[in-house]
């Protein structure tokens, strides 16, 4: 499936809270974290300037935001999500795919945070992340750049 990206803006926001009830809702609630409307607005906003739309045919499909973190030397995937819509059409893992080749060339590494219940975390895996830390909600996961 072809996509394209593009900056998030203020219009976009809307479309990333209901993005984020349909994708989420059930992993945080199995949680017992939040569904409300502020902890939405909450997670939205954060690092929104690195917030990129993914679109499919000028529809939104989902969201990709990550970070470059100097201090560490990677890049932090803040958020990937995908509207189930556009799921299966490999849009993810060729997103995750792009930025690892990227933290390649820079010999940097790549991290994120998994829900513990999100089944997303076995794209991760496969892709060669590996668990390095946990907490209450989430598996930490790195990919470093000689794997």
């Amino acid at each position: 499936m072809e996509y394209t990206l593009r900056a998030a803006d203020n219009n976009d926001i809307e479309f990333l809270i209901a993005l984020r009830d349909t994708t989420l809702k059930g992993y945080l609630s199995d949680m017992g974290a939040g569904t409300d409307r502020k902890s939405y607005v909450e997670r939205v906003l954060l690092h929104y300037d690195a917030a990129q739309i993914v679109e499919v045919n000028g529809q939104r499909a989902g969201l990709f935001k990550a970070i470059y973190r100097a201090e560490k030397n990677e890049w932090y995937v803040v958020q990937i999500q995908i509207h189930p819509d556009f799921q299966n059409g490999k849009i993810g893992s060729r997103l995750l795919k792009g930025l690892i080749e990227k933290a390649k060339l820079q010999g940097a590494n790549v991290a994120l945070g998994v829900l513990k219940t999100n089944p997303a975390q076995n794209l991760y895996k496969r892709l060669g992340f590996k668990v390095v830390g946990e907490n209450e909600w989430e598996y930490e996961m790195l990919l470093t750049h000689d794997q």
